[in-house]
C-alpha cells in the first residue's frame, strides 16, 4: 500500500508493514491483554484489506497560493487538514465523488469554511455507501442553511455521478470541528440509504452508527450470534443497541429481544429497521442501559443472553455491576478496544462469569484498532 500522506495523516499506523506483520502485532497485543481470561483464538484476517471503508468523510480549506478548494482529513494529532485525493482504505467511488465536489466548489465559487475567521460555506463532505445495495448518500455539510445555486450544484453533481441515490445538506453552525450539525435538508432522493447485513436490511441515515467495514462486520456479528447459540426459546437483552443491528439479526433465532439505546435518533432508526425486517419479537427502549438493567434486575426480570457492544471507553462500572445483578446465562461482549475490554473482564470474571472463548476480527486493516468478541458463561 502506497500513500504519500501517511506520515502527515497519522491514521494508518501500519502503512509500511506487510499485512501478516500487522496481524502478528495485533495477535500479540490480544494475547498479552486477554489470554489470562480464557482461550484466545487466532485473529480473523481480511481477505482484501483495501478500500473497505463504506463511510468516507473529508474537510475543506482554500489554498490561496493555488487559488483552489482543497479537501483532506484532519491530522490525527492536530486540527490541521492534510490534503488527500485518494485513500487506500476508502471506497474508491467515494473518493471520486469527493474530488468532483471539490472541483464543483471552485466552478460554483462556493468558499470553504474557515474556522479561524468563521467565514465561508462548505465545511465537510460525508459519503456513505451500501456495499451490497450499491446505494450512495452524499451529505454536504455547510456553515449556513442558505445554499447558493443549490439546485444547479446538485444537478451538476448527479450529472457526473448518476450512481448517487440521495443528497442531503447538513447545517453545522458550531464553532468547533464537530462533523455534523443537528439540522438536515434532503436535496435529492429519500435522505437515507439501505444496506444488507447478515441477510437483514438496515436503514442508514447521515448520523446513524453503522460499522464502516461491512465485509468484516458480517464475520464479527455471525461470530457473536454463533457464540450465543440461540435456539428460539431465549430472552435476549441488547445493550448499546444503536440502530438495532445485532438485536435484529439475533431476533431471527430468539424468542424475544429487548434493545436499549440512549440516542433517540438511533432508537427511531432501530424501530424502522425492525419493521423493515418484519421482526415482531424485538422491542426498543430509549434509556441508559445501566439504569434500565438495574431496574430489570430489581424486578427479577430474566434474560438468557446479553449482547453488549459499548463504545471505545468500554462499559461503565455501574453498567457492569447492574449486569451482574441481572445474572444472564451468557454474555456476548463485542469490543473495539482490547484495553478497556481487559478492564471490564476483570470485573465480570472475578466471581460470576468465565470467558469461554475470545475471538478477534481485523476490522480495520493498516490501523491499530481491533474488534473482539468474548463469550462469557455463568460459572
Amino acid at each position: 500500500m502506497q500513500c504519500k500522506q501517511f506520515k502527515k495523516c497519522g491514521a494508518c499506523r501500519f502503512q509500511l508493514d506487510e499485512y501478516e506483520s500487522q496481524l502478528a502485532y495485533k495477535q500479540n497485543r490480544i494475547d498479552n491483554l486477554l489470554s489470562k481470561f480464557g482461550k484466545v483464538e487466532k485473529i480473523i484476517p481480511m481477505e482484501n484489506p483495501f478500500n473497505y471503508r463504506n463511510k468516507v468523510q473529508c474537510a475543506f480549506y482554500y489554498d490561496f497560493k493555488r487559488k483552489k478548494c482543497v479537501s483532506g482529513v484532519y491530522q490525527s494529532t492536530s486540527k490541521k487538514i492534510i490534503p488527500i485525493d485518494y485513500c487506500a482504505l476508502d471506497d474508491k467511488k467515494a473518493d471520486e465523488i469527493i474530488l468532483s465536489i471539490r472541483k464543483l466548489a471552485d466552478e460554483f465559487r462556493i468558499p470553504p469554511y474557515d474556522i479561524r475567521t468563521k467565514s465561508g460555506f462548505l465545511r465537510h463532505i460525508l459519503i456513505r455507501k451500501g456495499f451490497k445495495s450499491g446505494e450512495i448518500m452524499v451529505v454536504i455539510v455547510t456553515a449556513s442553511p442558505v445554499f447558493p445555486s443549490k439546485s444547479n450544484f446538485v444537478k451538476a453533481l448527479l450529472k457526473k455521478h448518476g450512481e448517487i441515490t440521495t443528497v442531503v445538506q447538513n447545517i453545522n453552525t458550531t464553532d468547533t470541528n464537530l462533523f455534523l450539525g443537528e439540522q438536515s435538508k434532503i436535496l435529492y432522493g429519500k435522505g437515507y440509504i439501505e444496506d444488507i447485513l447478515c441477510s437483514c436490511t438496515f436503514r442508514i441515515s447521515p448520523a446513524s452508527f453503522y460499522q464502516v467495514n461491512p465485509v468484516q462486520t458480517e464475520i464479527l456479528y455471525k461470530t457473536a450470534i454463533d457464540y450465543a447459540a440461540l435456539s428460539g426459546t431465549e430472552a435476549v437483552f441488547d445493550a448499546y443497541c444503536g440502530t438495532g443491528t445485532i438485536g435484529i439479526i439475533a431476533s431471527k433465532s430468539a424468542k424475544q429481544v429487548l434493545g436499549v439505546e440512549l440516542n433517540k435518533n438511533a432508537v427511531k432508526d432501530a424501530v424502522i429497521n425492525a419493521k423493515k425486517n418484519k421482526c415482531e419479537n424485538i422491542f426498543f427502549i430509549e434509556a441508559d442501559a445501566a439504569q434500565l438493567i438495574n431496574e430489570l434486575a430489581k424486578e427479577k426480570e430474566h434474560f438468557d443472553v446479553v449482547f453488549m457492544d459499548p463504545p471505545r471507553a468500554g462499559a461503565s462500572r455501574k453498567f457492569l455491576l447492574s449486569l451482574l445483578k441481572l445474572k444472564p446465562q451468557k454474555i456476548i461482549y463485542i469490543s473495539c478496544n482490547p484495553k478497556t475490554l481487559a478492564r471490564d473482564l476483570e470485573t465480570l470474571t472475578e466471581k460470576e462469569y468465565k470467558a469461554e472463548i475470545i475471538q478477534s476480527v481485523d476490522m480495520f486493516p493498516f490501523t491499530e484498532h481491533i474488534e473482539t468478541v468474548v463469550k462469557l458463561i455463568k460459572k
